[in-house]
């Protein structure tokens, strides 16, 4: 599925990163996440700060075999007062290298996708969550732009799809291969469908409306949440028609 731009997702990482700035700001660093209740809030800034300075230190090596996050060496995050600012660095820092060497330049990923730019768009939408995470625990508000929201979605779901059928020790999604099963994912802000067909080789994703055996409905930016599981699946924001027991299946065995 076609993504947003690279400049568009260039540019959200810098507002997603500041607003999770915003998000922690004043907080104690101690405070428990109640998405992701083994970490504290120091914890969850950490992870998406750590993410952006490994990724611009691997796209920078032009390293183009797997490097894996764990052979890469960083300083270590500041004190959390200063995380806001850390992670604000950390996402000009990742979008300059990107630029640098070129969106579609290869490099190191875990994903079939091995440009450069894929690290764009997957610790945008990274950010977009976890921002709801720190949200979640501050009780800071929280929404996303609808057309981030949405792309979010598509690159979800097009993970998903990629690791049903591909063997992978730590992404297996092979348990959502099935027998021809049909989930409609329809987003009314902005109005995109994504049909997803389970099938014996692998999940098969489009982006059209179809009669399908579970039909999910929401903004975008709830249908996000609830496909992340930051959102109960029958929250009222949420409407769900048709086999609940898929939508259910599909939460739980697409966590990442």
């Amino acid at each position: 599925m076609k993504s947003l731009s690279h400049e568009r997702l260039a540019a959200a990482l810098g507002t997603e990163a500041e607003r999770f700035g915003m998000a922690i700001a004043g907080a104690a660093p101690d405070l428990r996440v109640p998405t992701c209740p083994e970490w504290t809030l120091r914890d969850l800034t950490c992870h998406v700060g750590i993410a952006y300075y490994k990724s611009a230190a691997i796209i920078a090596s032009r390293s183009t075999g797997y490097v894996p996050f764990e052979a890469v060496t960083i300083d270590e995050p500041p004190a959390f007062e200063a995380l806001g600012g850390w992670l604000r660095d950390g996402a000009q820092r990742l979008v300059a290298t990107v630029a640098e060497v070129g969106p579609e330049t290869p490099t190191s990923t875990w994903s079939p996708d091995r440009r450069a730019g894929f690290w764009t768009r997957r610790l945008t939408h990274e950010t977009v969550v976890h921002r709801a995470d720190a949200a979640f625990a501050t009780g800071t508000p929280y929404d996303v732009d609808a057309d981030l929201a949405a792309d979010g979605i598509s690159e979800g779901l097009g993970l998903a799809a990629a690791f049903s059928r591909l063997q992978h020790p730590a992404l297996d999604r092979t348990s959502l291969r099935g027998t021809g099963e049909t989930l409609l994912f329809h987003a009314t802000e902005p109005d995109v469908h994504w049909l997803v067909r389970r099938t014996p080789s692998g999940v098969e994703v489009a982006q059209e409306a179809a009669e399908a055996d579970v039909v999910v409905e929401g903004r975008a930016a709830d249908l996000l949440l609830a496909l992340t599981e930051r959102l109960a699946a029958d929250d009222a924001r949420l409407t769900v028609s048709g086999d609940a027991a898929l939508f259910h299946h599909w939460r739980e065995n697409t966590r990442f």
